[in-house]
């Protein structure tokens, strides 16, 4: 991170902007809410923003720091090999079954609640396809998972420090999911935290879309 001072700096508004999204999200299917504190709208949008910008740094950060590990690169840098993660048919499949999923989540939230977390990234990992070009899964077809791994267990471990915080905090917030509103780990259902999981992929898809993205500006 530190040899890429300008990609670093972009993370922190472009993880707010980011987690707006899923805020809105949110909306439809009410899985958390926040309690405690009564601010403005104004308030709450600067407050909100300042937090959700430590999202994708935090993640990335921990990523990297897991890709130091030697069992890690060992165990998933040839790892089962996907050749077909690039087929244009798994590009049509990804995005037909998330744009769907997305527009009938409002209806069905009990039901496609989870697609919240997944159906983002299916459609961006699926345009990509699409446009033929690399994606976070691409390595996957050589039998290389060490990003993509990082990645989903980089979430896992912001995401248990997150709620451990949120846990002792006088404004919070608090969980309401279908099917799996037991067993808590501090205010989270133990089967939530798998929810972090494709998050993680999101944040480095993201992350990776950013990058590219200065990559072309700089050529």
């Amino acid at each position: 991170m530190l040899e890429r001072p300008l990609f670093f700096a972009l993370l922190f508004p472009v993880s707010s902007l980011f987690w707006w999204f899923f805020e809105y999200l949110n909306r439809f299917v009410q899985n958390w809410h926040y309690l405690g504190g009564e601010v403005s709208a104004t308030q709450y949008l600067l407050y909100g923003s300042i937090s959700f910008s430590t999202v994708l740094p935090a993640v990335l950060s921990t990523k990297e720091l897991l890709l130091t590990s030697f069992r890690l690169n060992q165990a998933f840098s040839n790892f089962v090999k996907l050749p077909w993660v690039n087929t244009p048919l798994l590009g049509w499949i990804l995005v037909l079954c998330a744009s769907a999923s997305l527009f009938f989540i409002g209806i069905y939230p009990n039901y496609l609640f989870s697609m919240l977390w997944v159906a983002p990234l299916l459609i961006i990992i699926g345009l990509q396809i699409l446009n033929r070009e690399p994606h976070i899964f691409s390595p996957v077809s050589t039998g290389n998972w060490r990003d993509v791994v990082s990645a989903a267990f980089g979430a896992l471990i912001c995401g248990w420090f997150w709620e451990m915080w949120n846990y002792w905090s006088l404004a919070k917030w608090e969980y309401s999911i279908p099917f799996v509103q037991r067993y808590h780990i501090f205010e989270m259902p133990l089967l939530g935290y798998a929810g972090y999981l494709p998050f993680g992929l999101e944040c480095y898809a993201v992350a990776s879309l950013l990058e590219e993205l200065l990559e072309k500006r700089a050529t």
